[in-house]
């Protein structure tokens, strides 16, 4: 009986540690993506998020579809939380391109946006055009009942920016190493929060890269030259006047004549040597705002009644004005010249023009239908207005 119990003893261990799953396998379950346990920060649409350019659009080689490479100057954070470190890299794209002239010495780009990498490799691909909410997906679903199908919108670019730089057409760069740019986030930015915090730890040992310009243009200085070399001429002698030797009563006077005086040489001059002119070069291409603000007034049709701002908009034609293109504007939407609402709207940019008027509605939780959108027939932008129950 006493041999019998380390035999049971050690059964026993045996059993318990076959039953036990090993730590490395806890800790993998924890860290699997698509787990519970899974945490995101939403960057929401509206965002501005600034770059700064890590490789030159060059004036002779620019044209839409050429790369763009960027690095993020500046941390962006939601609710005191790190989302995108600086350092990080972006990639995009040119979709159109305003060149300078001699009586327009300004640039003007259109830039999508198509990828996110963070320092430690993390990479966001950023859809292509879809539609646009200000509150993001849920990550779970909220209930199982069956809904309407939604027919998303497929002309909203995730990211984008609009710079305007003046630059002349002498220059060789339109766009410089380091040259600030805006990138706007028209749809809400979903990303892992453990994979952001490990880009963010890596990102605060990075320092962020000395940007050489990239222009070829040297300035040259030009040679003064020589001055005239002058040799003096010989002056001349003054001469002697005539000697007159009074003559005796009935004698003339005797004339004795005097030396005639003789001319100087005049000066003599060996011209110098003409100076050479130095090159200047136009100034840095500069991003900066567009000064001519641009003004719209376009009219909408909608087919049904909804709310917006508190306001009930009854079916009928309106008019919709609001300076500039964004990120955001003051819209006044008015009916027959009359101010119904003045409400902050998002002007979203899209990458075809709208065929027809289209308002797009949100169904809140009382009933009521609010007023989500706006797009204008033969126009490429939208307006998208951030208010509760969409």
């Amino acid at each position: 009986m006493q041999r019998l119990a380390p035999v049971l003893l050690l059964v026993s261990l045996v059993c318990s540690a076959q039953a036990a799953p090993p730590q490395s396998d806890l800790q993998s379950v924890a860290t699997t993506p698509g787990t519970s346990t899974q945490s995101a920060i939403v960057v929401p649409a509206g965002t501005t998020v600034e770059l700064a350019l890590t490789s030159p659009i060059l004036s002779k080689t620019a044209k839409a579809g050429e790369n763009v490479y960027a690095q993020t100057a500046f941390p962006v954070a939601v609710n005191n939380q790190i989302a995108i470190p600086p350092g990080t890299y972006v990639e995009g794209q040119i979709d159109s391109l305003a060149r300078p002239g001699w009586l327009s010495p300004h640039a003007q780009f259109q830039i999508h946006f198509t990828k996110i990498i963070f320092a430690n490799g993390y990479t966001i691909v950023l859809p292509g055009p879809q539609n646009v909410s200000s509150q993001p997906p849920p990550t779970q679903p909220t209930s199982t009942a069956p809904e309407a199908p939604i027919v998303p919108a497929d002309d909203v670019l995730a990211a984008v920016a609009s710079p305007y730089v003046l630059v002349s057409s002498s220059n060789d760069v339109l766009l410089d190493n380091g040259s600030q740019l805006e990138m706007i986030l028209q749809i809400p930015l979903s990303l892992l929060a453990d994979r952001v915090a490990t880009a963010a730890r890596m990102s605060s040992l990075a320092q962020l890269p000395q940007f050489k310009s990239a222009t070829l243009c040297r300035p040259t200085y030009g040679t003064p030259g020589s001055s005239d070399t002058v040799i003096p001429g010989s002056p001349g002698s003054p001469g002697t006047p005539s000697t007159v030797i009074p003559g005796g009563p009935g004698m003339p006077d005797t004339v004795i004549p005097g030396i005639p005086a003789t001319p100087g040489t005049p000066n003599t001059v060996i011209p110098g040597s003409p100076g050479s002119p130095g090159t200047v070069c136009p100034g840095p291409p500069i991003v900066a705002p567009n000064p001519k603000a641009q003004h719209f007034k376009v009219s909408f049709q909608l087919r049904a009644a909804v709310q917006l701002a508190g306001k009930q908009l009854l079916a009928g034609m309106y008019q919709a004005t609001w300076s500039g293109l964004g990120p955001s504007a003051q819209v006044d939407i008015l009916q027959n010249g009359n101010l119904i609402v003045s409400v902050r709207a998002r002007v979203v940019l899209l990458d075809r023009a709208s065929s027809t008027d289209l308002a797009g509605t949100h169904t809140n939780s009382d009933g009521s239908i609010s007023l989500q959108s706006l797009r204008f027939t033969g126009l490429s932008y939208a307006l998208y207005f951030d208010h509760g129950g969409v």
